[in-house]
């Protein structure tokens, strides 16, 4: 699911003949680090209740991250940088990028794995 999240990326670009769309795979990475500097690699600090200095900036920039995804697109289009088309694409890509960890949030809450 993730190979198909990046080929759509690259599709959006390639497309349209346009690379500024790559912009947003960026966030791509970013998405997982707080995960895996404050999280301990694991992905169940995000729905517990615990607080914490390390653990409340981890949400926050894994939520900041997530935004920024969807943000980055909306914004190169109003600024006439992509068109619709690659917007969408992109959509798509994160919409699946999305899928794709939860999936593995689900199967890492499985203790029988």
């Amino acid at each position: 699911m993730f190979s198909s999240s990046i080929l759509l990326q690259i599709l959006a670009c390639a497309l349209y003949n346009n690379w500024w769309p790559l912009l947003s795979a960026l966030m791509y990475v970013v998405v997982p680090m707080p995960c895996l500097f404050f999280g301990g690699g694991s992905t169940q600090f995000l729905i517990s209740r615990d607080g914490g200095g390390w653990i409340d900036a981890a949400k926050f920039l894994t939520g900041a991250s997530a935004v920024g995804s969807i943000a980055i697109p909306i914004i190169l289009r109003h600024a006439d940088l992509i068109q619709t088309g690659a917007m969408f694409i992109e959509f798509v890509s994160f919409f699946i990028f999305v899928c794709t960890v939860l999936c593995f949030h689900r199967a890492s809450l499985d203790d029988e794995w």
